[in-house]
């Protein structure tokens, strides 16, 4: 088996995995989505609804992701066949796939939308906007513009491609130990220049103060998904990237680093974004436009906004790229591990048919958006399949996997590897087994069942 995972690829350093591992978390979901579901959803309670899915199921789960990872050195198809060969559960290593493969298709528009944003940014054409109504004209008719949106899709997994195609160590490893650190310096630049506006504090009461009347079943059913989407659970990476960790590899505290670094990251963008947007007197519930349609005019209006501008859509690209690269690699080592297939082909052919896939949501807002059949444009099927539906059934199975039928015991065996202690083990164990699975039901079932 180790000999295998040699023959796949193997993470160099400790820090390398680390850092590709909360390359894949630190995305979209932290500095785009995050902040904007927040908004709608009343600001501090949302926060802290998130905060409590993150410690009760999305640490656990990704610690038996990485488990499941590490002991079989396999993709998610085919790590599930080799623990349970012949049974059912082998569909929950498919459906990692198939949320990989789904969620990339229109995490590429949204990246290519990012690269756009951050040309745009570099040649000045941000600088312009006075108010929200401005910029999200300029958002909408560059959404609207079926040339450019399908150029920059193409950019954006373009650059994904060029770098899972030279492997985990040559090119998604040395690609994050650049970007992340990038990442980082940026946002807390940013971050510090949105504290010191004037204004500012309305924004931090709004993020950090809870409102629980603004809480609803679906709110909760978005914190869960968010906390599922910014983990990159349920959707066969973590189990990717634990595929080519090392035998001596601590798997306690390398979850530990990831999930912080994570919601981190997250955090910190909600108070690069609330405070500027209060600021600036403007409303923070702008949906899924509000990094694009209402950021750039809150740029516009402070000091050194120009500067702000380039830094976060530099920013907002590097956290796309990320998380992109683990994406494709997933459904890549599926075709490299099941069906034999060389490196170069796989991310050649996946990267290609994936983008293509991807087009309708990129024409889901311009030749498409008169298409919207139950009530829905394309973009939002796909988002919301998988987000709300794939990723938190993917995980919950995940946990049901390790808790009751590979079973915790062997599960804690791989952990221990090498005279590792798992201190948590207890929690951990009980969380897997009962809360995990039960918090994950009880959502869907308030999401099934209509309010009265």
């Amino acid at each position: 088996m180790i000999q295998q995972n040699h023959k796949r690829g193997l993470w160099a350093t400790r820090m390398g995995f680390i850092l590709a591992a909360s390359g894949s978390a630190v995305g979209l979901g932290n500095v785009w989505k995050f902040p904007y579901i927040t908004g709608q959803n009343g600001g501090g309670a949302f926060v802290l609804v998130y905060l409590i899915c993150i410690a009760l199921v999305g640490l656990p789960i990704m610690l038996a992701e990485f488990t499941i990872g590490r002991k079989t050195s396999l993709n998610p198809v085919g790590a599930f066949y080799e623990l349970r060969p012949g049974t059912p559960w082998v569909g929950i290593g498919f459906m990692g796939v198939l949320a990989g493969f789904l969620i990339l298709s229109f995490y590429g528009v949204v990246g290519g939308w990012t690269l756009a944003y951050m040309v745009n940014a570099l040649t000045h054409s941000l600088d312009q906007f006075t108010n929200p109504a401005e910029a999200g004209k300029f958002f909408g008719s560059f959404i609207g513009n079926t040339g450019e949106v399908i150029f920059y899709h193409a950019a954006f997994m373009g650059l994904t491609i060029a770098i899972v195609i030279k492997g985990v160590h040559g090119g998604i490893e040395k690609a994050c130990e650049i970007l992340m650190p990038t990442l980082v310096l940026m946002l807390i630049i940013l971050m510090i220049r949105a504290l010191t506006l004037d204004g500012a504090m309305e924004g931090l009461k709004f993020y950090l103060y809870p409102d629980f009347s603004k809480l609803s079943g679906e709110a909760i059913l978005l914190a869960m998904g968010q906390a599922f989407f910014s983990l990159s659970l349920g959707m066969g990476a973590m189990i990717t990237y634990g595929s080519y960790l090392p035998p001596q590899e601590n798997l306690t505290s390398a979850t530990l680093y990831v999930v912080l670094f994570d919601t981190l990251i997250a955090l910190l963008m909600g108070l690069v974004i609330f405070p500027a947007v209060f600021a600036m007197g403007l409303e923070p519930t702008g949906g899924p436009g509000l990094v694009f349609s209402v950021l750039p005019a809150v740029f516009t209006g402070m000091p050194l906004g120009w500067a702000a501008s380039i830094l976060f859509f530099i920013l907002l690209a590097i956290a796309a790229l990320t998380s992109a690269i683990s994406l494709l690699e997933v459904v890549v080592a599926y075709f490299i591990d099941q069906k034999g297939w060389e490196r170069k082909k796989a991310v050649l052919t996946m990267g290609l048919v994936i983008f293509a896939i991807g087009i309708p949501s990129g024409l889901s807002f311009g030749l498409l958006a008169g298409f919207k059949p139950l009530g829905m444009n394309f973009f939002d099927h796909i988002d919301n399949i998988a987000t709300n539906y794939l990723l938190p059934i993917g995980g919950m199975m995940t946990a049901v996997f390790v808790g009751w039928i590979w079973g915790t015991e062997e599960a804690h065996k791989e952990i221990e590897r090498h005279e590792t202690t798992f201190r948590w083990a207890a929690y951990w164990e009980f969380v897997v087994r009962y809360i995990a699975p039960v918090a994950v039901a009880i959502v869907f079932i308030t999401k099934i069942i209509p309010s009265s």
